[in-house]
This record gives structure tokens, sequence and C-alpha cells, in this order.
């Protein structure tokens, strides 16, 4: 969900990488100058992941968002590829296949909750599920790609210029996945396919949770969709046009810091 108070605290490399990226993003609108960026739409058409709170497909979600990161990184000089707009990709090995060539590999999904704590209600006549009490962004990186250390850097940079903007992560994925760095909500999973079959850096980007109701709606805004995008393309930007990963980035890890609401 979108925050209006004080920005969270970031590490101080974050900051500074995000500064530069910022302050050379304007010239680079027009020609593909710095490469290509693989964008991978998750799920299919044909299993369309989590259903929203008010029973829309999550595939529909990761599209709208995904196209909107694709316009993003090419104002920012980049070639963007999308990989299964049109949902029919065969396997999930095919979607690092089809990134070859790429220098990152993000794919972006939108996230649900555990059956559990799923409940009840009715929307426009449908018998449906909700689950107010998570929200927020979280990313994920895998041990078994080989190039974790960049995957990791990218991953922070997203977090937290999402997090300086004023989208808030979640912290629930800290009980079940390890933390790749805390502060910005990226975590280990380490046997993700798209992640671990990619030969260039790779993350697994969750947008929000498509059953909470009040951030269903947000997920859903253009403008928002819009917003989300643009710190995203910056962020990649910073990573891999600024970024150089540190010395303990692979086995960077820590506890769950969970939040007092959570």
């Amino acid at each position: 969900m979108i925050m209006t108070a004080a920005e969270p605290a970031m590490h101080g490399g974050c900051v500074a990488v995000l500064a530069a990226a910022l302050a050379v993003v304007p010239a680079m609108a027009g020609a593909a100058l710095h490469g290509e960026i693989a964008v991978d739409i998750g799920h299919t058409l044909a299993a369309p992941g989590a259903t929203s709170a008010r029973g829309r497909s999550e595939f529909e979600f990761n599209l709208d968002l995904g196209r909107e990161v694709t316009a993003a990184l090419r104002v920012r000089g980049f070639s963007a590829r999308l990989i299964n707009e049109d949902g029919l990709i065969p396997s999930l090995k095919a979607r690092p296949q089809a990134a070859k060539g790429a220098r990152l590999l993000l794919s972006i999904h939108h996230d649900s909750v555990n059956a559990f704590e799923l409940r009840p209600w009715q929307w426009q006549g449908q018998a449906l599920d909700y689950n107010d009490d998570f929200a927020g962004h979280s990313l994920f990186v895998s041990r078994d790609n080989p190039d974790t250390a960049r995957s990791i850097l990218c991953a922070r940079i997203i977090g937290a210029r999402l997090q300086r903007m004023g989208f808030e992560p979640t912290h629930k994925n800290g009980r079940r996945r390890a933390y790749a760095d805390p502060a910005h909500a990226v975590h280990y999973y380490d046997g993700l396919a798209v992640l671990r079959h990619a030969h260039m850096p790779a993350l697994l980007f969750e947008a929000g949770v498509i059953k909470n109701r009040d951030e269903e709606g947000l997920l859903r805004d253009p403008a928002r969709i819009a917003r989300m995008a643009d710190g995203i393309a910056t962020a990649v930007a910073a990573c891999l046009l600024n970024g150089q990963p540190a010395d303990d980035e692979p086995t960077a890890d820590g506890p769950p810091v969970l939040p007092s609401s959570e």
C-alpha cells in the first residue's frame, strides 16, 4: 500500500546508487543504448495463478505491470523483451531460455496468502475469498543463479527505490523464506526455475497481495501501476549502470525483521 509517512531508512550504498541513477536517467530516453532486459509475465492463460479478492486472475495483473515496466525501461535507454505476453509459454524452463542474451531477467508476479488464511465473502454474486491482513511487495532471488551477487543487488535497489517512493513492503514471506536483505524484503527462493535456470542475473518481483481487498484496488489503478513501473525501471538502471555488488552479497542473510503490525 502507498505510504505517506516519512521514508524508511535504507542502506547507504543503495541511496548512493539511486542518486547516481536519477542524475543520468533523463538523458537515457531514445535508442536502446544499454542492452536488453527480459521482463517475464508470470503464469499463463491455462494456469493463471492466484485469483484476486474480486475474481481477477494474477496473470492479468502481471501483464498490466509487465507492459508498464517494459515501456519504462525503454524510456531509460534499454531494449526490453516481454516474455509470455500471450500467456502461452510452454514451460517454466522456457522462460529463462527466452531471455537468452539479456542483461537481467525480471519476472513479474502478484502475491497471495496461504489457503488457511483466506476468509470467504461474496462479490457481485460470486463466492470468493480474501485476506486483508497482509499487503505489500517483496522480491526473490536464487543462490543457484550464476550471478547471485548482481541478482541481490538489483533486488535490493528495486526495494529501496520503491520504499523511497512510499510503496510498502511485506514481511509475510519471511515466515518461510530466508532473507537476503530484510530491510528491503528480498528473500532467497533457490528452487524457482525461472531464477535458477537463467544465465544472467534474475529476480522475481511480487508487486502486492491481490487477496487483500484494499491493495487489490491499488494494484489495478493505472496511475499507480505506471508509478511502480517507473520506480522499478529507475532501480534497474541504477543497478546495471552504476551499482557494484558488495563482497558479501552472495552470502547475505539474516533473521526475519517483522513489523509490529504483522
